[in-house]
């Protein structure tokens, strides 16, 4: 589905995206009375073979996680669910921003990005030409531990998770998308590699509006 990002501020330039199936977008809404609405759909449809049991309670814990990743500046946020061929489910996290930069030539603006990712050596930066323009990746893996308390045998564990983020420079304005998707699944880290390579090349910073006018369409790659 077509997933266009809304902001606050409406100086900032338009941005439009596609995620694939299986991904539940948490409403960031302005409003509290909205959010909670949303909120309530959001948990019925996560957790589809749930109950009210379930649904009552869950829904104010994800209105309020609402609130805090829209006061954070975050545009977009969703959790991938994916069914596993052994009939697993893997998960991730996957959240989106527009952060005001100095910027006025997105080529300049990713190379800037490059160097200064690329300074720590737990980052794995590189570069990459998306169809809207240039943009820069960068690949952190961090081991979490886990207390005993919150394990089923009460022993400590480790457990590695991945993070991949994407920055693009706009090419109409002083302003960097930044894309965050985080994983425990990291047994299938080529997946969602593949994954968010795929949702960044539908990615289209045209108004939708107006391009709709001129008969073209923003939201395709």
């Amino acid at each position: 589905m077509p997933t266009p990002l809304i902001t606050v501020d409406e100086d900032i330039p338009p941005l439009s995206f596609t995620v694939p199936e299986g991904f539940f977008t948490l409403p960031l809404a302005a409003a509290s009375q909205e959010r909670a609405e949303l909120s309530d759909a959001f948990v019925r449809e996560l957790y589809s073979r749930g109950d009210e049991s379930l649904w009552t309670p869950a829904a104010p814990f994800y209105a309020a996680l609402a609130e805090q990743l829209a006061l954070s500046g975050l545009s977009y946020s969703a959790l991938g669910l994916f069914s596993t061929d052994d009939g697993g489910v893997v998960q991730c996290a996957f959240t989106a921003a527009a952060v005001q930069t100095d910027q006025t030539e997105p080529d300049v603006a990713a190379q800037g990005i490059l160097a200064v990712l690329s300074r720590d050596p737990q980052h794995d930066a590189r570069w990459m030409d998306l169809p809207c323009g240039p943009a820069v990746s960068c690949v952190t893996m961090r081991e979490v531990t886990i207390s005993p308390e919150l394990t089923a045998d009460q022993e400590e564990k480790q457990l590695l998770t991945g993070q991949i983020q994407v920055h693009v420079p706009f090419p109409n304005g002083p302003y960097t998308a930044i894309f965050t998707l985080h994983t425990a699944s990291t047994e299938y880290w080529n997946e969602f590699c593949d994954m968010i390579v795929s949702i960044l090349r539908t990615l289209s910073f045209a108004d939708p509006v107006i391009d709709t006018f001129s008969g073209g369409s923003a939201e395709e790659d």
